[in-house]
């Protein structure tokens, strides 16, 4: 093993040697600071973020295993986001995490990381960090909680509220039992049991390589999801003494597995943006029009909500991510390493699906080419996306007119009006949703349909937007529009009562107006007035800095890397 990085705080006798030393001391023994790698476990648990609530518990199953192997391990709490509760959300800090625990991983005397993390920001800008700083780092994901059950059939959470919330709405559903299935649904520890924006981000981050291969996917409550995080203590002091750094590892290849398992189990469109901005941070030239090419038309082959019927519980049963993978083995780049320094194609030959109706064969998908597709046109110069696996056929090609929100106040207040012209051939189009605009992408693209639609039995409409939706939602919905509204986007343009065309077989997302026309309009006043414009503090960083959705959101300061590098010393 070469010199170890954090020999540059422990080694010598000199003052600065002596301070690093003792005020770590505290118990620890001589040989603590002497040849020992410094793993930092950087843990994104916290009660406010209920999906990750867990997560100390997982980190005492690394420490064990880091001890095991001949390492230290040290705690080290990072910013945590929970997607269910912070405001306005969970994506205005997102890029804050990351460059927060970047800075904390170059700064400490530490040789290598355990990242932990489970709700949809976290594995993200765990990731990112990972990526600009370029230390051995390996993931453990925290896991999906156990199955909902409500009226004696599966409850998936996140999609089960946009399901119950439109029959509450439409008179099927009483408010009583609407409130009864909140504790039905949230029966566990762990992140959303559907194939959210949670569960497409480990699984995806596993396909990447920066998981223990076999991991993602395990249950929260499922003692193997410990037994995997002993392991991963014990891999990460065997990746600082091989130089294993994600630099070493993740490549191109990576990112084209990635993309093919993304469109495999059917993911959430919110992965497009994490991956991009995670390829940024490598200097890897990944762009959208690469999900289209390489994943869009990839069987989806996992039959679970919100696409499907079942729930992450039930795909770990049926065999799990390498199952999967092996049906899509062709699709695959061989040589693509992992964090233990094997292709991930090695870890395939003895994976099975055990369960065929929740991981179904490539010769019988549950949809023959669902993987995200990529829109583009006059109303999406920069491009858009839709999932066609959570769309409604009918409407994958549609033309209908424009009914126009300038802001989310804006929708709730006259989406229910039984007054708005409104009918089940009309798009909903929503802007101010983007980066720039909200600020921060809320999941809010789709939009609940209009109440007296809703009681005629409509459960789905083309809906349009620059915002995102949760990974767990369904729906014919163009979202991440570019360039958003309030950038400058085309969509800052549309008018009610304009025709929009979609057309996802042709790629096509276009409102049919004249271009010497839009020229000449001007974007709506209310829409404008509704922009985020901070004044001070991150909010004002960030939309000064926040690039578009098209090349990840990130900061434009922080795409690239710095290193792991610090040289000047503190006293």
């Amino acid at each position: 093993m070469e010199r170890l990085r954090s020999a540059q705080w422990y080694e010598g006798q000199d003052r600065n040697a002596y301070i690093h030393r003792a005020w770590m001391r505290r118990g620890v023994p001589d040989d603590a600071f002497t040849g020992r790698p410094q793993i930092a476990i950087a843990n994104t648990a916290s009660d406010l973020t209920p999906c990750n609530a867990h997560l100390n518990e997982v980190a005492a199953s690394v420490r064990n295993g880091v001890y095991e192997a001949g390492g230290i391990p040290l705690d080290l709490p990072v910013v945590s986001l929970g997607e269910t509760q912070v405001r306005p959300t969970a994506m205005l800090w997102r890029n804050m995490a990351a460059m927060a625990t970047e800075e904390m991983l170059r700064a400490n005397p530490i040789d290598g990381v355990v990242l932990l993390g489970g709700c949809d920001k976290t594995i993200p800008s765990l990731l990112m960090a990972a990526a600009s700083v370029d230390l051995p780092a390996v993931v453990v994901p925290g896991g999906p909680m156990l199955n909902g059950t409500f009226r004696g059939g599966l409850l998936g959470c996140g999609t089960g509220v946009w399901k119950l919330s439109e029959e509450v709405r439409a008179g099927t559903l009483s408010e009583e039992q609407f409130t009864r299935s909140e504790s039905a649904m949230i029966r566990s520890r762990g992140h959303c049991n559907t194939m959210g924006t949670a569960s497409t981000m480990a699984l995806v981050a596993e396909a990447l390589g920066t998981v223990l291969p076999g991991t993602a996917g395990t249950p929260a409550p499922d003692s193997r999801l410990l037994e995997a995080a002993h392991h991963t203590g014990r891999l990460a002091v065997e990746m600082v003494g091989a130089d294993r750094r994600p630099g070493t590892f993740l490549t191109e290849a990576s990112f084209r597995n990635a993309i093919v398992a993304l469109a495999a189990i059917g993911g959430s469109t919110n992965a497009v943006v994490h991956l991009l901005a995670v390829a940024g941070r490598l200097g890897i030239d990944l762009t959208l029009d690469d999900f289209d090419r390489i994943g869009s038309r990839v069987p989806v082959l996992v039959d679970l909500q919100p696409a499907g019927r079942f729930l992450m519980e039930d795909f770990h049963r049926a065999g799990g991510l390498l199952a999967v993978l092996r049906e899509v083995r062709d699709l695959l780049d061989p040589e693509a390493l992992t964090v233990t320094g094997r292709p991930l194609a090695d870890y395939l030959d003895d994976a099975g699906i055990w369960d065929g109706e929740v991981i179904r064969t490539r010769t019988a998908p549950l949809v023959a080419e669902g993987g995200i597709a990529v829109l583009r046109g006059n109303l999406a110069p920069d491009g858009a996306l839709v999932k066609p696996a959570a769309a409604s056929p009918h409407l994958l090609r549609h033309r209908g007119r424009a009914v126009v929100f300038d802001s989310v106040e804006d929708f709730h207040a006259r989406i229910d009006d039984p007054g708005l012209d409104v009918d089940a051939d009309s798009v909903l189009v929503l802007r101010g949703c983007g980066p720039k605009g909200y600020p921060g992408m809320p999941e809010v693209a789709n939009m609940p349909l209009p109440r007296k639609l809703l009681v005629r039995g409509v459960r789905d409409m083309v809906r349009v937007c620059d915002g995102r939706m949760s990974g767990t939602a369904y729906g014919t919905v163009v979202l991440h529009v570019a360039p958003e509204a309030a950038a400058g986007g085309p969509l800052a343009l549309v008018r009610t009562g304009d025709f929009i065309t979609l057309d996802v077989e042709a790629r096509r997302i276009d409102v049919d107006v004249p271009a010497d026309e839009l020229a000449r309009r001007t974007p709506a006043e209310a829409g404008v007035g509704g922009y985020a414009a901070p004044r001070r503090g991150w909010e004002r960083l960030y939309v000064d800095h926040v690039l578009q959705a098209d090349t990840g959101a990130d900061l434009d300061f922080l795409v690239g890397s710095s290193g792991s590098e610090v040289t000047r010393e503190s006293h």
